[in-house]
């Protein structure tokens, strides 16, 4: 049988605890960084909508678009931007339809917010569509520089929800790179949340995950 020696027990004995101090300054560490972040988590969640959302100043444009989706924020944006006299013609998208749409059961979303521009006191003569069969953001930004370059437009301006509004600003920016259009993306807060609280609502949490999903997608295909 083999003696321990008193000294190197001793040595043992203090290299555990040593090993059991580092661990538990880590563990305290790591408490104090969790309940820093849980208490400041108001202004760390605020800061992160901050960076993430972009909205530019609007000026006077030749037409305001509404996109596909977004039917409690962007006629209503439109809407406003042309009784300020802002711009003269709103452009809707001429999104594909559903199959309800297509057999008249149900109303398209295209024509949806045509209503609802109507209702809202827009002139029939002040709106027109543009695209055809448009199935996502990338396909409305083709389209619309189809428009721009026919109708030999200057400005235009495409209102959005907030969280939307970095991967619609990237997408268009890509397709008008080499076209002197300026195009303005003014983003306002939808119905279910706002910049301020976005995190205390499900809606909230599930649009800028959503987003932020959908702009890497976008990044990584186009």
């Amino acid at each position: 049988m083999q003696n321990v020696s008193p000294l190197s027990s001793t040595i043992a004995t203090s290299h555990q605890q040593r090993s059991y101090t580092r661990a538990l300054v880590v563990l305290l560490l790591l408490a104090a960084l969790v309940a820093g972040i849980w208490l400041e988590r108001e202004r760390v969640l605020r800061g992160a909508a901050d960076l993430w959302i972009v909205s530019d100043v609007v000026t006077h444009a030749d037409a305001v678009v509404v996109l596909g989706g977004g039917l409690e924020v962007r006629p209503y944006a439109a809407a406003k931007l042309y009784q300020e006299g802002v711009v003269n013609k709103i452009l809707v998208s001429q999104v594909v339809e559903e199959r309800s749409a297509r057999l008249g059961v149900i109303p398209g979303h295209t024509e949806l917010n045509r209503t609802v521009l109507l209702k809202l006191g827009v002139p029939e003569a002040a709106i027109d569509t543009f695209g055809t069969a448009n199935k996502n953001s990338a396909e409305e930004a083709t389209a619309l520089r189809t428009w721009a370059d026919q109708n030999h437009a200057t400005v235009i301006i495409i209102p959005t929800e907030i969280f939307t509004s970095r991967r619609l600003r990237w997408i268009l920016s890509r397709e008008f790179d080499e076209s002197s259009v300026r195009i303005e993306v003014p983003a306002f807060d939808p119905p279910g949340y706002t910049r301020a609280e976005w995190w205390k609502t499900e809606p909230g949490l599930i649009a800028f995950q959503n987003e932020v999903l959908k702009y890497v997608y976008y990044r990584l295909k186009y």
